[in-house]
């Protein structure tokens, strides 16, 4: 259940890479919300930026990244003035994140076990039967049979599947009022990744977790979100509920992204799917205007100019120069 209190605010959140050819503007001051017991669907094509948002929430961007932001709080506390050991205390404790490829983020070197108990002992200072007990009775919450003895399997021993529910069971144990998963049905097969999803939103409405799922797969957003942010070049182009979004989008971006989702009972067997021509810009340097101009049918010369912000009386926010009663499908 949705409640109105705000667990994340962030407010013109910025990241910079320096690179040899000049400053990566990574992420383009973008701004979200996320409430208690809800879900925001972060969707994009790869490279828009959206999983450096994931990390720069965490904390974990690397060092070569400069993040900025005017706010940024965690239940009301200001993450911008917090120490480093603050954002340790918090990390992996009160917010938590599944991370993009199972079969790489855990360690092949150490056994579930261990590395489901480690990080709950040290900021629960609990005692390794205790651990114990938590990481089996999460393992039995995301559904892995026989979870006692699977404690002593390492992560080459597991399939995908099953590596994925140890991740999630991983960014639970601590009980965090912050959940982010950065494309957590990446390389399942789709038996496999309804599972995942319906667990996920399980496990969200009986713990009461605000989660921000991060993905490119507009499939996905429709079976879990409340809300949707579409980001594009670094920037989030469109924001609303789901529903909304799905019903109306008004954004070209948007709307291409969803005119590529094969439809049953309309998308003809064999049939081509609408596609967006051309590529994500580069963000190196400084960009003007519209950055999916040089991809839109739609373009026009203001759009090289600022871009207004559009709202509706629901909520739903989009930048783009046209009146929304003359946009139409994108890349069409």
């Amino acid at each position: 259940m949705v409640t109105d209190e705000i667990v994340l605010d962030v407010q013109g959140l910025t990241v910079d890479i320096a690179t040899p050819r000049g400053t990566l503007h990574v992420v383009r001051d973008i701004s979200i919300q996320v409430k208690r017991g809800e879900t925001l669907c972060i969707v994009g094509e790869s490279g828009c930026g959206k999983s450096i948002t994931s990390l720069s929430m965490m904390g974990l961007l690397p060092k070569t990244a400069k993040r900025n932001s005017r706010v940024f709080e965690f239940l009301g506390e200001d993450l911008t003035r917090a120490s480093k050991s603050r954002i340790n205390d918090l990390r992996g404790n009160r917010m938590a994140m599944i991370f993009q490829e199972p079969m790489t983020a855990l360690n092949p070197a150490y056994t579930i076990g261990d590395q489901l108990t480690e990080h709950y002992r040290h900021h629960l200072k609990a005692s390794a039967e205790d651990a114990r007990l938590r990481a089996v009775e999460l393992l039995e919450k995301v559904g892995i049979a026989s979870a006692a003895e699977r404690l002593g399997q390492y992560p080459h021993q597991l399939s995908g599947g099953l590596r994925q529910r140890v991740m999630i069971a991983m960014a639970l144990m601590c009980g965090p009022e912050l959940l982010i998963a950065d494309e957590p049905s990446t390389a399942l097969d789709v038996t496999i990744q309804a599972q995942i999803l319906r667990l996920l939103a399980d496990l969200q409405e009986e713990l009461g977790i605000a989660m921000v799922l991060i993905t490119h797969d507009l499939g996905v957003v429709a079976r879990i979100a409340d809300r949707v942010a579409v980001m594009y070049a670094g920037q989030i182009v469109e924001e609303g509920a789901a529903a909304d979004i799905f019903a109306s989008p008004q954004h070209p971006y948007t709307r291409g992204l969803i005119s590529c989702i094969p439809i049953p009972g309309k998308t003809i067997p064999g049939g081509r799917l609408g596609t967006i021509p051309g590529v994500v810009p580069s963000l190196i340097g400084e960009m003007k205007g519209c950055a999916f101009k040089d991809r839109c049918a739609h373009a026009q010369a203001r759009c090289s100019e600022t871009i207004p912000l559009h709202q509706t009386p629901q909520g739903q926010q989009w930048r783009c120069v046209m009146n929304e009663t003359n946009q139409s499908g994108a890349g069409q």
